[in-house]
């Protein structure tokens, strides 16, 4: 069987077809790799070096600013005079004089500069000439500067400036010793100050893939500008310390991370130890060549199930009409008659055996369709005998009771009530007397039961309450009639056992095409073995039982045999009891695919 015809097709093609394409799903993918990455790397290398220029010019124009203050003779001559012991008058009116100067040069020096360009001049001992520092010891950025000649500082915010929008920006920091020009002492620090949104706005043009980071972190890996680094700090550590060993201004470090590998391009910056990095993973990065990848690998699944369908086009024509015979079966399997008969006059076979097969089936299928076909109508006029004969037990019923009714409370001198209780009556009867149909509206039988409640309560006055939670969406349904009233009557009855008073509850929803009905009392309950033969009598399809009963078995196994006759599969229903707390019973009807305009009767 395994070197038939269509199992060495299926090699064939399979050779020929799917192995190429899983070779190539392998091999084009990884050759795309390869481009890409040289690719990235080039034109990363090429921003970065445009980057690299654009922070020269803004950290050029920094340090021209700063040796343009320093040597400034004003400048020199402010410092001279703070730095002169002597305290008196004369003194202090020039040093107001020099000052007031210097304010006008840093002032006209930040308006000429275009790149938010401020200047601060401090002296090692805190006194600046827009603030004084109280402990510009602990400040991070004049610490760099004085312990490791650190002259571009980090992003921070510093207030002691002249213009109020920068004190309130993030900035960056060119820090130029304050020499007096006479003696060369150092005296102070120059700070020329440039708002860190200027290279951030430029940094956000550098992106690699649809996740990557680039950022500039100095040496010890510290970011110099404002926010947290995304990438993990292992990788940017890993990555300083392999950048050490080459020696290299720019380049592209591979590292391995804990779930996925990470590329990371760099470039030293000319400004102090400054180094601007992206990375990217691999992933990201080749995110195009793997889906590449993975849509060949479907090709290629679809080209196996293309050999498969081939195989199979080009079978036998052995096999062609057994394969047909078999889908007939499985119509007649699922009771498709129709399917199946018009399947067979198309199946064609040379084959003596198989044509021969072919007309038995044939045969046996027209007879076992009018076998099935006369039972089926035969099962309909019983079904509708025998929903008659359930029908009829509950009027005499019904009136029985109503009359015992109306007896006791004519016994009690409550002719007025009996008089209402005649009315309602003869309402009910009007609507039970209508044989012209089966069915009525919810809406009908929501208001019989309106009746009859009124006539249990003139009985029963204050020990009995029943209410009724009508949806309007089901007051045109079409149903059975008398499927509530005999549910609402065991209630009462059930609930005056073991209690002086009773509470019934009716509620009717229509949702999605599915009718519910709940009726709730508050009585003695069934026990489960109650519960257990009324739903194994149902699954059972005892009817014969309901038929043949007396009195005591209408109620509840009355209706539920009714509906489940009516509505057959359509039709479900819940029964959850708890003996001395009550019952609650629920009916479902799905009106999918039923007719919505069966015939009604008013009452």
């Amino acid at each position: 069987m395994f070197f038939s015809l269509r199992n060495k097709l299926f090699l064939v093609f399979s050779c020929l077809l799917t192995i190429p394409f899983l070779v190539l799903s392998l091999v084009i993918p990884s050759l795309f790799t390869i481009y890409i990455k040289d690719q990235t790397q080039e034109l990363t290398v090429e921003i970065m070096d445009q980057f690299s220029l654009y922070i020269d010019s803004i950290t050029k124009q920094a340090e021209d600013v700063g040796q343009q203050v320093l040597v400034n003779p004003i400048t020199q001559e402010w410092l001279q005079l703070e730095t002169k012991q002597k305290d008196d008058d004369t003194l202090n009116i020039a040093r107001l004089l020099v000052r007031n100067e210097l304010n006008a040069l840093l002032s006209s020096m930040m308006v000429n500069n275009s790149n938010n360009i401020s200047v601060s001049i401090f002296t090692h001992d805190g006194e600046g000439i827009w603030g004084d520092y109280a402990d510009i010891e602990n400040n991070t950025w004049y610490s760099e500067f004085e312990n490791h000649n650190k002259t571009y500082t980090r992003s921070h915010i510093d207030p002691n400036q002249q213009s109020a929008v920068m004190r309130d920006l993030h900035i960056n920091s060119h820090l130029i010793p304050l020499v007096d020009m006479n003696s060369f002492g150092d005296s102070g620090v120059i700070k020329v100050n440039f708002s860190t949104e200027l290279i951030e706005n430029a940094l956000d043009k550098i992106k690699i893939g649809e996740q990557g980071n680039t950022f500039i972190v100095n040496e010890q890996g510290a970011n110099v500008l404002t926010g947290e680094i995304k990438t993990p700090q292992e990788i940017v550590t890993d990555s300083l310390e392999e950048m050490k060993d080459r020696q290299n201004e720019q380049g592209l470090l591979e590292i391995e991370g804990d779930n996925e590998k990470y590329l990371l391009f760099y470039q030293h910056l000319s400004v102090g130890d400054w180094i601007l990095m992206s990375e990217v993973t691999e992933a990201d990065l080749f995110a195009h060549p793997y889906q590449i990848q993975k849509s060949m690998l479907l090709l290629s699944f679809g080209v196996f199930l293309i050999t498969i369908i081939a195989s199979f086009v080009f079978s036998s024509s052995i096999t062609n009409p057994l394969r047909e015979l078999t889908k007939a079966m499985n119509y007649l399997e699922k009771g498709d008659f129709n399917s199946a008969k018009q399947i067979m006059p198309t199946i064609k076979s040379e084959n003596n055996e198989v044509r021969y097969v072919l007309r038995v089936f044939a045969h046996t299928l027209e007879q076992l369709k009018s076998l099935i076909d006369n039972e089926y109508k035969a099962n309909i006029r019983r079904r509708n005998a025998e929903y008659k004969a359930l029908l009829l037990q509950i009027n005499p019923h019904f009136l029985n009771n109503t009359l015992e009714i109306m007896g006791g409370m004519a016994a009690q001198g409550k002719n007025k009530d009996v008089m209402n209780v005649s009315v309602y009556l003869g309402k009910m009867l009007r609507y039970s007397l209508d044989t012209k149909s089966n069915t009525v509206t919810l809406g009908e039988e929501i208001q019989y039961i309106r009746n009859y409640a009124t006539i249990l309560q003139l009985r029963y006055e204050d020990a009995l309450h029943i209410s009724i939670d009508e949806d309007p969406e089901c007051k045109n349904l079409p149903i059975i009639k008398f499927i509530i009233q005999p549910l609402v009557e065991n209630a009462v009855k059930y609930s005056f056992i073991a209690k002086n008073h009773a509470k019934v509850y009716i509620k009717t929803s229509y949702q999605s095409n599915h009718l519910t009905i709940v009726i709730e009392d508050d009585g003695i309950g069934m026990s489960e073995e109650v519960i257990y033969h009324l739903i194994d009598n149902d699954d059972n399809n005892t009817k014969s039982s309901t038929l043949e009963s007396s009195g005591n078995s209408i109620g509840l196994k009355n209706v539920l045999d009714r509906l489940q006759l009516y509505y057959g599969e359509q039709f479900s229903y819940q029964i959850d009891s708890e003996i001395n707390k009550g019952t609650r019973i629920t009916l479902g009807i799905n009106y999918e695919g039923r007719e919505m305009n069966e015939e009604s009767h008013n009452c």
